[in-house]
């Protein structure tokens, strides 16, 4: 789902080790097989064409879907639209494009939930290799930042942990859903400290933080770009940010790692899918015009200031980071079920 430094590193150092797994294989012999697939249309795209974001608006994949919705509508002269999908922690969004036809009018922009859902919860109904063709990575952000509510009197994670142990059971945190940075953030906190803190469910990001502002949640481990605003009014409290080096727009704000969680180190990232099966020269032409786009001055200039760093990665080198990440991912999830227990 996340922990991506460099675009030639695994997605996790530290937490573990490099991953060269049966998975990556059969992602290249997918993306292989798509090879004998019917070839792109001359005319692509002739109609509409739907990005599904499988979160509520406003969130931060919804940012990334708008820009790329925004420039492809006019340098193709079709309308490409965003469609918000929320529910069940992506789940219903993912599996609606994991069911639709392989034509290139169907699109997925998500982030690393894709690779933790299905790590996270064995019932989800699709499977984030196999059924999916990658388009590239579009971007990564340099961490999450851990927030909280005014009224909890802890500045410090220390004195989070603290506090969480003094009323085990007692503080809560939102979460976007099981699978979610948000909660695996929250939950590899807990491994790591053996803290009790209860997990509340939100099916995106405007609701939870709503309710964090409001106070009836403790805290939230929250993209920048949505909670920055509110920390910098002082509605919201930063103690934390959870990336390996601190972030540019709050200097003051260490990192985990500098509060004592040794080797905790959890970016986000979003990426662009296609449904199994699409051919790749409608992979070549898609991806070559959201390079395009990432390219405009305009748009990096709005990714920057929003805490995004482009990725922009072939579809080669992102179908092996996601069979990478996805191995990550089952191995931090086994890993928090056995602290669990």
């Amino acid at each position: 789902m996340m922990l991506v430094r460099s675009r030639r590193r695994m997605s996790a150092t530290g937490i573990a080790g490099k991953f060269v797994t049966f998975a990556g294989a059969m992602v290249l012999c997918g993306l292989s097989a798509s090879l004998s697939a019917q070839p792109v249309p001359k005319d692509y795209p002739n109609k509409r064409i739907r990005i599904i974001v499988p979160f509520t608006a406003g969130g931060p994949p919804d940012f990334s879907a708008r820009i790329l919705s925004q420039k492809l509508t006019t340098f193709w002269g079709q309308p490409v639209v965003v469609e918000n999908r929320g529910g069940a922690g992506a789940v219903l969004g993912t599996e609606l494009v994991a069911k639709s036809p392989p034509d290139g009018y169907t699109w997925l922009i998500t982030t690393g939930s894709h690779t933790s859902n299905s790590a996270f919860n064995q019932n989800v109904p699709y499977d984030p290799v196999r059924d999916f063709t990658p388009v590239t990575q579009l971007v990564r952000s340099f961490g999450q930042v851990v927030i909280v509510h005014p009224s909890v009197p802890a500045r410090t994670v220390k004195e989070l942990i603290a506090l969480a142990r003094q009323r085990p059971g007692k503080i809560n945190y939102a979460s976007f859903g099981i699978g979610n940075i948000t909660y695996i953030a929250a939950e590899l906190m807990k491994s790591m400290t053996g803290v009790n803190i209860v997990a509340i469910q939100y099916k995106g990001v405007g609701s939870s933080i709503s309710d964090l502002v409001g106070g009836h949640v403790d805290l939230c481990f929250a993209p920048m770009q949505a909670v920055f605003p509110l920390i910098q009014a002082g509605r919201v409290r930063a103690i934390a940010t959870t990336g390996r080096t601190r972030q540019e727009v709050l200097p003051d704000v260490p990192t985990m790692q500098e509060s004592g969680l040794k080797d905790f180190d959890l970016v986000g990232w979003h990426g662009l899918w296609l449904p199994a099966g699409a051919s790749p020269e409608l992979v070549s032409r898609i991806y070559n015009e959201v390079v395009r786009v990432l390219g405009e001055p305009d748009v990096k200039q709005r990714l920057y200031e929003t805490q995004y760093e482009i990725i922009a990665s072939t579809p080669e080198e992102f179908a092996k980071f996601v069979a990478q990440d996805a191995a990550f991912m089952r191995d931090l999830a086994r890993k928090i079920e056995t602290s669990a227990k």
